[in-house]
């Protein structure tokens, strides 16, 4: 079932809503940003999140095929969320990190499911072989 969050970086200048059912599935991922950033994300479409900050103070890093926008706040370096277009997974999409997600218990997030993509190796429908460290 679908819900509202608030979101935002630890400073607190990027804040964000997003409408998103986190039963239907979070994800960790490998790859080389995600595995050092220990991402943790949710992908909505862009018409379920809503920016309620101005972007200027916005970071914007890229990668790879420049596929995805990894964005971040420039004062505390906190990555709240990314945006992109992949056709693979249906296009045009937000990822929202859910550890930025304001005010949920603890013992909900310990219930969510994740799926693990093995991004490393492009290979991300299929789980690494080894998960524990995501």
């Amino acid at each position: 079932m679908k819900m509202t969050y608030k979101g935002s970086c630890h400073c607190g200048r990027i804040r964000y809503e997003v409408d998103v059912d986190l039963e239907a599935g979070t994800s960790r991922c490998n790859c080389s940003y995600c595995s050092k950033m220990r991402y943790w994300g949710a992908s909505v479409k862009p018409e379920d999140f809503r920016l309620l900050c101005e972007e200027s103070g916005i970071g914007d890093y890229q990668f790879g095929t420049m596929s995805g926008h990894h964005r971040f706040c420039m004062n505390c370096g906190t990555a709240p969320y990314g945006h992109g277009y992949v056709e693979e997974i249906g296009g045009a999409f937000v990822s929202i990190n859910i550890a930025c997600l304001d005010g949920i218990d603890p013992a909900v997030l310990a219930t969510l499911p994740i799926q693990y993509m093995d991004g490393l190796h492009n290979n991300w429908w299929n789980v690494p072989a080894e998960t524990k460290h995501m």
